[in-house]
């Protein structure tokens, strides 16, 4: 352990030099790990890595930047970990990283330079995915995928406070509502056995409360649902929930759950299916600052999806879909939202880990580069997200 924080504040002092240095860039955070063997061969690198490397790398990812596409710093993870999501408490002061095949939540304190990482076992949890927190930053939740259970944490100690067993398996995606007082969770469940339905759970109580199937299909459906986000400031309440595989052809859709003040409960309704289109196994989604806009990426054969939500939220217009890469998975944008950045790779899976970067103009609505820094070099990435500095949260 001694060894390891004197590495990450190895690292960190040459990021704090490299970015004195030079101010024209934007830096994004990136969990990535060494590729899976058949990847690795599908691509043919020559050199890969014989000792399995798993760790976060802050890149700079400016076109514009004299260090664009560099990995400007990496800090060490414990090996095997397949680090994925990334989240920053509300007053982003710190980030939150989940690891899928080992039960350690580790968190980034960047309030202090060099950061310093603290790793939380987690022993409770397997398959650490989605955190979310309380607007007044007090409380976080964790769905354990593998266990069926999201975790409550206090979020000044980051000690876990409780617990909430889903009534469905599989617990994924997670979005709060604190004007409802409801968190809503997609059952996606993990291969080979897939969910179809989401489950309102009552926030301050943690009583999961009512379950709907996200399916047109007889049960078990294995429509996978994947994320669930809030449109910011929606009245009523209306989340978008993408899944992976519904549809009379598996090629996944997107779904709307809307609150029924009436009812006090949601109803939902499929608003897009992927059908229509040469894409497939829709995952990530974000809204634009403007609430507007509504951003989709379907893994196969690795796409992003612009859709108009302006007229009609229940009833997303798709305008513009561009190519990105195999796998194509979780989105950034730069802090004017001129650029977006699809980070392209679903959980090291042979054919669904690209490896690489895909920058979209989002004013000519094209691709205007592809950040192969890590595909390079053999690495599979899992997750994007930009440092503070450049960061802008959904709706803000």
């Amino acid at each position: 352990m001694k060894s390891y924080g004197r590495t990450v504040l190895a690292v960190m002092a040459v990021l704090v030099a490299a970015t004195s240095l030079a101010r024209a860039e934007m830096l994004a955070m990136v969990t990535y790990e060494t590729k899976a063997e058949e990847s690795i061969r599908e691509l043919r690198v020559e050199k890969a890595l014989k000792v399995r490397e798993d760790g976060l790398a802050i890149i700079d990812v400016d076109p514009e930047s004299e260090s664009y596409g560099r990995i400007l710093a990496k800090f060490p993870l414990p090996e095997g970990a397949a680090a994925h999501h990334q989240y920053y408490n509300p007053d982003k002061t710190k980030i939150y990283v989940g690891a899928l095949l080992m039960s350690v939540l580790h968190v980034v304190d960047i309030t202090r330079v060099p950061y310093r990482i603290r790793r939380i076992d987690m022993p409770d949890c397997n398959h650490l995915d989605n955190i979310i927190f309380s607007e007044d930053g007090k409380r976080w939740w964790l769905s354990c995928v593998q266990s069926d259970k999201i975790l409550i944490g206090d979020a000044a100690t980051d000690r876990v406070v409780g617990e909430i067993p889903t009534p469905d398996f599989g617990p994924h995606g997670l979005a709060l509502n604190e004007t409802i007082d409801r968190i809503l969770v997609t059952s996606m469940g993990i291969p080979p056995k897939f969910g179809e339905t989401i489950t309102a759970i009552e926030a301050t109580s943690g009583t999961p409360l009512t379950i709907h199937k996200v399916s047109n299909l007889p049960s078990p459906s294995a429509a996978g649902p994947a994320m669930i986000r809030f449109l910011p400031r929606s009245d009523p309440p209306l989340a978008y929930v993408t899944n992976m595989f519904s549809g009379a052809d598996s090629k996944g859709s997107i779904w709307t759950a809307i609150w029924n003040p009436a009812k006090g409960d949601f109803e939902v309704k499929e608003a897009f299916n992927f059908e229509t289109t040469e894409s497939a196994i829709p995952v990530a989604l974000a809204i634009s600052a403007a609430r507007d806009r509504l951003f989709v990426t379907t893994a196969n054969p690795g796409h992003f999806h612009v859709f108009d939500i302006a007229d009609d939220p229940l009833k997303p217009k798709l305008l513009k879909t561009l190519p990105a890469a195999q796998g194509a998975h979780h989105i950034a944008f730069s802090p004017d939202e001129r650029l977006a950045f699809v980070e392209n790779g679903v959980l090291n899976w042979p054919g669904f880990s690209d490896g690489s970067i895909t920058v979209i103009d989002l004013e000519k609505l094209e691709v205007i580069d592809s950040i192969d820094t890590f595909k390079d070099a053999g690495y599979a990435i899992n997750h994007i997200l930009m440092l503070p500095e450049w960061h802008r949260a959904p709706g803000e």
